[in-house]
């Protein structure tokens, strides 16, 4: 695909829209989005993202933006490390906060919840090294108890202290004496957060646009065109 140097193309939205999964006009909003925040440039670096005021308060500020510039969320093969992206680098990581569609099959929600579940442990393993901590899993649990407006912030963080602490008597309390401790891969991470909701609960919000709006949007357009 092009550069997107303008405004993207009738095939540029074929192209981005089966790749994504957002609508003709979910793409053209965050194109407005990214060029706003680009100062209207082809390339988006990591000081762009600090005009974002609801980015600054923020606990995991370092962790969001850096999901932007992290080459395992594009699936592409890239060698040299990214200091700036594209649009369609900035949508496919955007497309992890986009709620699956109504109609999806069982097995691309599968697939889907994977996928997001990678976003989640990539955005925590800040290393590389393949695993997190107990304490970036408790951070974990923490941000997707968060997106239930019903529970408190010390309530959320009650049970993520417990989860962590439950995690650790498993992992910890079945090793032996003399083995070291290399933390959660990402196959125990799929396992230990079966019962999470991550589908519908991953949005974002410090983008001046809500991917739970954008969602609402492409609703309404199915119900004008049915």
């Amino acid at each position: 695909m092009g550069s997107l140097q303008s405004s993207p193309s009738h095939q540029d939205y074929v192209d981005l829209a089966e790749k994504t999964g957002f609508s003709f006009e979910q793409i053209s909003i965050l194109h407005k989005r990214f060029k706003q925040l680009s100062h209207n440039e082809d390339k988006l670096r990591r000081e762009h993202f600090g005009q974002i005021t609801d980015l600054h308060a923020n606990p995991i500020r370092e962790q969001i933006v850096e999901a932007f510039f992290d080459k395992r969320n594009f699936y592409q093969e890239i060698e040299e490390p990214v200091s700036e992206i594209s649009f369609e680098n900035f949508l496919v990581v955007m497309s992890n906060f986009r709620p699956p569609s109504d109609n999806m099959s069982q097995e691309k929600l599968v697939k889907v919840r994977k996928e997001k579940l990678r976003f989640l442990f990539n955005m925590h393993d800040t290393d590389k090294d393949g695993t997190i901590t107990l304490e970036e899993y408790r951070h974990v649990v923490e941000e997707l108890l968060s997106y239930y407006e019903a529970l408190e912030t010390e309530t959320a963080r009650g049970i993520a202290d417990a989860a962590m602490l439950e995690v650790a008597s498993i992992t910890r309390g079945h090793m032996e004496p003399d083995e070291f401790y290399e933390g959660i891969t990402f196959e125990h991470f799929l396992k230990l957060l079966e019962g999470f909701d991550i589908e519908s609960r991953m949005n974002i919000r410090f983008m001046n646009m809500d991917t739970t709006t954008l969602c609402k949007l492409e609703c309404r357009n199915k119900v004008c065109s049915e």
